[in-house]
């Protein structure tokens, strides 16, 4: 008798849930295929392969529907925007995150990416001197040693046919991360090291599988799992390190501070890691506390390392595949260095533009990171529809940048794109690579600028082919490569 009530409750609930959504003219358009009490959550079921080829569909199908419409995860309504003009309107006006970004709570803390809005808009204000862009340039010889480090390590694989350069890329930008975030060397000897760069991998897969399993959701279940202990371990490991880094760096600057010596005197490097940077606001201004730093270091690790390396894959494969492209950016770098194998300035930086183009272009093509969601804690009135109060929210970064303002080409990898006013949107929010909106990316600067100082040292000496057309992704926090990105190499005669 008991479940046949409870059965009844839910089947009415269901059925006065869908008389709600539908009854309510100012919602915007509902997804088709939904089920009863499920909604679309059947959709979702799937490797992380298939999830991104559903949420490419639903990216199109959102923008063919006007930019903006609902889906429902069985109770719960969830809202999909592709529209620039609104994806900026919501992102400049909720800035609180969605529940499931807790599970990254226990190892990044009240970093930048998981803190709360009032947290998040305390630190960003302190955090931002810390990324101006003189303490960018500042890092212009480490991301210039780190390019030829590559170069070098690359040689191996030249003239040897296909290869898998993401692992190059990957240990490169890991290390350039520990330079210019930690002022850590990454190596054997190193607190950062393999066993540091294995344990954020698996904390990033161990993320997404409890995100995929619900009742993994509830913090209690998900106590007593081996997910959880699994868990627990890599946050030894990632955790240990960061302090035993900031715990020297605090010594050596307390130190430094009792003897009064001048930085000449102390011999330190010309550049200060961000670690360096956030302990002198923490002493010198009471701005953080320890754990405040280690959270914000250990956002910048996560954040920094896996989506340059991931973007300039996807750069050599784009440019791999259009051997006229490749051969402009040759033909501009030519034009800048002559024969020299100088190291990059600031000055040369602002004349590769051809370059810049090329690394705009690829991220719109490839944007490493897709999406992003937001809570709505307040209603949000757009052009056509008013989202409500409560509800989640995903912007698709992915749909703006095939949104129709790019044209019936929208598709095509066209770095020409960039540097023609005519063949731009219009729209001043076309722009979303690093998101948009005041919660957009702190770290933009270093990272355009750790790529184009790469990119310009590679193709400076390889010539590189490839087919990014037989590249498969899979989305697992961010887009990644399954397979079919290998590339190879040929040194170009000097």
């Amino acid at each position: 008798m008991l479940t046949s009530v409870l059965i009844l409750i839910c089947v009415t609930c269901g059925i006065f849930e869908w008389w709600r959504r539908n009854s309510n003219k100012d919602e915007p358009p509902a997804l088709n295929g939904a089920l009863p009490l499920l909604g679309h959550a059947h959709l979702l079921v799937g490797d992380c392969k298939q999830l991104w080829i559903f949420l490419k569909e639903l990216a199109y199908e959102c923008l063919e529907a006007g930019g903006v419409f609902s889906a429902f995860i069985g109770p719960k309504t969830v809202y999909f925007v592709s529209n620039p003009d609104d994806f900026l309107k919501i992102a400049d006006t909720c800035f609180e995150k969605v529940n499931y970004y807790k599970f990254a709570k226990p190892w990044l803390g009240d970093g930048l990416l998981t803190s709360s809005m009032p947290i998040w808009k305390k630190n960003r204000s302190l955090l931002d001197s810390a990324f101006n862009q003189a303490v960018i340039e500042g890092f212009l010889d480490v991301f210039n040693a780190q390019a030829r480090r590559l170069v070098e390590e690359l040689a191996t694989e030249a003239g040897k046919g296909p290869f898998d350069h993401l692992a190059y890329i990957r240990k490169n930008a890991l290390e350039t991360t520990c330079l210019t975030v930690l002022g850590e060397e990454f190596g054997d000897k190193s607190v950062v090291n393999t066993t540091y760069a294995g344990a954020m991998d698996q904390m990033l897969d161990i993320l997404i599988r409890r995100f995929q399993k619900p009742w993994f959701h509830c913090d209690f279940m998900y106590r007593w799992s081996a997910l959880k202990r699994k868990q627990d371990g890599c946050l030894k490991i990632l955790h240990d390190a960061s302090n035993t880094v900031l715990k020297k760096r605090k010594e050596d600057y307390m130190k430094n501070k009792a003897s009064k010596k001048t930085e000449d005197e102390i011999n330190v490097p010309k550049f200060k890691s961000f670690m360096d940077l956030l302990l002198e606001l923490a002493i010198e201004e009471d701005a953080f506390t320890d754990q405040q730093i280690r959270e914000h270091v250990d956002t910048m690790m996560f954040g920094a390392h896996d989506t340059v390396a991931n973007l300039v894959m996807c750069m050599m494969l784009l440019v791999g595949s259009h051997p006229d492209v490749q051969e402009k950016i040759f033909e501009e770098l030519h034009s800048v260095f002559g024969d020299e194998d100088r190291d990059i300035t600031k000055q040369d930086l602002s004349q590769l533009v051809y370059l810049e183009a090329v690394i705009k272009e690829s991220m719109r093509i490839y944007p490493t990171v897709p999406l992003i969601t937001r809570h709505l804690d307040q209603d949000v009135k757009l052009k056509n529809c008013i989202l409500k109060k409560g509800r989640t929210c995903i912007l698709f970064i992915f749909g703006v940048y095939r949104h129709p303002m790019w044209g019936f080409d929208a598709d095509k990898f066209m770095p020409e794109r960039w540097l023609d006013p005519a063949l731009m949107p219009e729209c001043p929010n076309a722009l979303a690579g690093f998101g948009m909106g005041k919660r957009n990316c702190l770290g933009k600067s270093h990272a355009s600028m750790s790529m184009k100082i790469t990119l310009a040292h590679v193709f400076r000496c390889y010539r590189v082919s490839g087919n990014h057309l037989t590249m498969a992704s899979k989305i697992d926090v961010m887009l990644r490569t399954l397979s079919g990105h290998h590339v190879s190499i040929e040194m170009r005669k000097q």
